[in-house]
C-alpha cells in the first residue's frame, strides 16, 4: 500500500467532511486473526442518552450486572463529569461491580479527568476515557481550536489521564471518519506515545461505509507507529444503518474491541447493537475467525432487562433479540423448517437465551421457591428486596393461575424502577362508561406526603393522566401509547409504554402490571419522574457526544 495519505472525496453537503481511506485490496489478509474481541458496552453511558431514556442508580446498577453475567469485557458506567447524579452512579457501579474493566468518559480537560477517576479509582479494573475531535468541521465550529492545539491537548490530557490510571486508558479522536487520514495518524501516535492503552477510532455519525473503514484500519496500523502493541477500537452509530457492517469491517483488518449497546441504543439511531455483533462473530466464525467471551445464552434477558428498564421497545423484526427473529409465517419456511432447522434458521433461539415461557410459580409458592427462581434467570435477592419481590409476586399470583419466567422478569424489573421514584402512586379510582363523562381521582405519595388529583374529561386513559398532572404539578403532554401483553393469555401481566413530553423534552415511562389502567397510570407517573431527575439534572451538563 502506498505511504502517502488515500484519497479524500467530499460527497457530503455538511461543511468540512472527507472520507476516510481508499479501499484495501480485494482479499488483503485479515489481522489479528485468532485474536478474541474485547466487547465494550456503552449501553449506560452512550445508550442512556437516547431521548427520553433516565436510569436511576438502582437500574443502572441491575444493568451493570446483567452485563457482567453476559460476559462483557468493559463497562462505559457514565460521564462522571456531567452531573452529581452520574458521578455517584458511575462511582456506585465501581465500588459493587465486579468481574468487568468498569470505564468512565472525559473530555479533554483536566477537571474532567480528575473527576472522572474520582468516581472510578475503587474499581476491581478501572478505565478512564478521554477524547478529543479530530475533524476540520469540529474543530471550526465547534471547538475553535487549531491541529497543533489539538495535538497537544491529546498529549497533555492523555499524559495526565495515565498519571492517574497508569494501567489503562482509552484515548478516542471522536469524529475519526470524517478527519484527515494523516492529521488523525498524528493525533492517535501522540496518544500512543502519551501512554494511552486503547486507541478508538469512532464513526461518530455513522458517516463512512465498510470498505472506507476498512480501508482505513489498514492506513492507520502503517502509519500510527506502537499502535499493533495497544488496542484497537472501533465505536461505530448506526445512522446509515452501518454500524454493524461497519464494526465487522473494522474486526476483519485487526480491530480487537468493539463498542456497542444493547439494542443498538445510543445518541440519534443509535451504536452498533452488541447482540448483532456477537452473533454474527459466532455465526460467521468460518470467516471472521476472531472468538468472543460473550455467554450467548444471556442475550435476551439482557435485551428484555434493558427494554424493560429504558422503556424503548425491541422492534418485532430486529435481528436477532426482535420477536420475529425466529418467527416463520410463510408455509415454505414453516415446511423447511420442520424438516431441516437450518434450511431457514442459521441460529438457534436457544443460543441466545430463548426458549418457552415454562410455567415456573403458582399462588402457592413460598418465598424459598421464588428466590431459587429468580437465581435461575440471574436476579439475586435477599432480605427486604425479597420481601417487597415475594409481596408482589402473590399479589399477582392471586389474579392469575400461573407466573412464568417471562412475568417474574417484568415484576421484579417494576419494582427497581420504584424504588427510586420521586412520585407513586398510591391508588387510583376511576368511574367511566359509554354514556358517562369519565372520572378520575388518584392519591400520589412524595417522601411521605399524599397528595390528591382529580380529573374530568373525555376518555378513561386521558381523565387518568390529567389526575396525575394535577397531583403532580406537572402538565403533560402525551405523545405515544403502547399496550401488550407479556405473556399470552387473557391473565397476561400488561406492560404499558408511554412518551411524553414535559416542556421541550421527552422522557419515557414504562410499567407492568395485571390490570391496564394501574400499568398506563404508573407508566405515566414513571415518565413524569424522569421529567423531574432531567429538570434536576439540567444546567449540570456539558455537550453530550458520541
Amino acid at each position: 500500500m502506498s505511504s502517502s495519505p488515500p484519497d479524500i472525496s467530499s460527497v457530503s453537503s455538511v461543511p468540512g467532511p472527507t472520507s476516510a481511506a481508499a479501499p484495501s485490496p480485494r482479499g488483503a489478509t485479515p489481522r489479528n486473526e485468532g485474536v478474541p474481541i474485547v466487547f465494550f458496552d456503552t449501553t449506560l453511558r452512550d445508550g442512556e442518552q437516547s431521548p427520553g431514556i433516565s436510569l436511576n442508580m438502582t437500574e443502572k446498577l441491575e444493568i451493570a450486572g446483567q452485563l457482567v453475567r453476559l460476559g462483557v469485557d468493559v463497562i462505559e458506567a457514565g460521564f462522571p463529569a456531567t452531573s452529581p447524579g452520574d458521578f455517584e452512579a458511575v462511582q456506585a457501579i465501581a465500588r459493587e461491580v465486579k468481574g468487568a474493566v468498569v470505564c468512565g468518559l472525559a473530555r479533554c480537560v483536566e477537571s474532567d479527568i480528575r473527576t472522572c477517576w474520582e468516581a472510578i479509582r475503587e474499581a476491581e479494573r478501572p478505565r478512564i476515557h478521554v477524547f478529543v475531535s479530530t475533524s476540520d468541521v469540529h474543530l471550526q465550529y465547534q471547538m475553535k481550536k487549531t491541529r497543533s492545539e489539538v495535538v497537544e491537548l491529546a498529549r497533555e490530557m492523555t499524559t495526565l489521564a495515565v498519571s492517574l490510571c497508569p494501567e489503562d486508558v482509552e484515548f478516542s479522536a471522536m469524529d475519526a471518519t470524517r478527519s484527515d487520514p494523516a492529521f488523525l495518524a498524528e493525533v492517535l501516535r501522540t496518544a500512543v506515545e502519551a501512554g494511552a492503552t486503547t486507541i478508538n477510532v469512532p464513526d461518530t455519525v455513522g458517516y463512512t461505509l465498510p470498505t472506507e473503514y476498512a480501508a482505513l484500519m489498514d492506513y492507520l496500523y502503517e502509519h500510527v507507529a506502537g499502535l499493533g502493541d495497544v488496542v484497537l477500537s472501533v465505536h461505530c452509530h448506526n445512522d446509515l444503518g452501518l454500524a454493524v457492517a461497519n464494526s465487522l469491517a473494522a474486526v476483519q483488518r485487526g480491530a480487537t474491541q468493539v463498542e456497542v449497546a444493547v439494542n443498538g441504543l445510543g445518541e440519534r439511531a443509535g451504536n452498533a447493537a452488541i447482540e448483532e455483533v456477537a452473533m454474527a462473530l459466532v455465526t460467521r466464525k468460518d470467516i471472521l475467525n476472531r472468538p468472543i467471551n460473550l455467554v450467548t445464552t444471556e442475550i435476551a434477558r439482557t435485551s428484555r432487562l434493558v427494554s424493560n428498564l429504558t422503556g424503548y421497545d425491541v422492534q418485532p423484526n430486529k435481528a436477532v433479540v426482535g420477536k420475529n427473529a425466529f418467527a416463520h409465517e410463510s408455509g415454505i419456511h414453516q415446511d423447511g423448517v420442520l424438516k431441516e432447522r437450518t434450511t431457514y434458521e442459521i441460529m438457534h433461539a436457544k443460543d441466545i437465551g430463548l426458549g418457552d415461557s415454562d410455567i415456573v410459580l403458582g399462588k402457592h409458592s413460598g418465598r424459598h421457591a421464588l428466590r431459587s427462581r429468580l437465581a435461575e434467570l440471574g436476579i439475586t435477592l435477599s432480605g427486604e428486596d425479597l420481601d417487597v419481590a415475594f409481596r408482589r409476586f402473590k399479589e399477582v399470583a392471586d389474579k392469575k393461575k400461573t407466573v412464568t419466567a417471562l412475568d417474574l422478569e417484568a415484576l421484579v424489573s417494576e419494582e427497581i424502577r420504584e424504588r427510586e421514584d420521586l412520585y407513586s402512586l398510591d391508588n387510583f379510582y376511576l368511574s367511566a362508561g359509554s354514556e358517562i363523562i369519565p372520572t378520575s381521582q388518584v392519591t400520589v405519595i412524595r417522601q411521605g406526603e399524599s397528595i390528591r388529583g382529580k380529573s374530568f374529561s373525555s376518555g378513561s386513559m386521558e381523565s387518568i393522566f390529567y389526575a396525575i398532572d394535577d397531583a403532580v404539578g406537572l402538565q403533560g403532554r402525551l405523545l405515544d401509547y403502547r399496550v401488550r401483553a407479556v405473556t399470552s393469555g387473557k391473565d397476561s401481566l400488561a406492560e404499558v409504554r408511554v412518551a411524553v413530553e414535559v416542556g421541550e423534552h421527552t422522557y419515557a415511562g414504562q410499567a407492568v402490571s395485571i390490570d391496564v389502567v394501574e400499568a398506563s397510570a404508573k407508566a405515566y407517573m414513571r415518565a413524569l419522574n424522569n421529567a423531574v431527575r432531567g429538570r434536576e439534572a439540567a444546567g449540570a451538563r456539558p455537550d453530550r457526544v458520541s
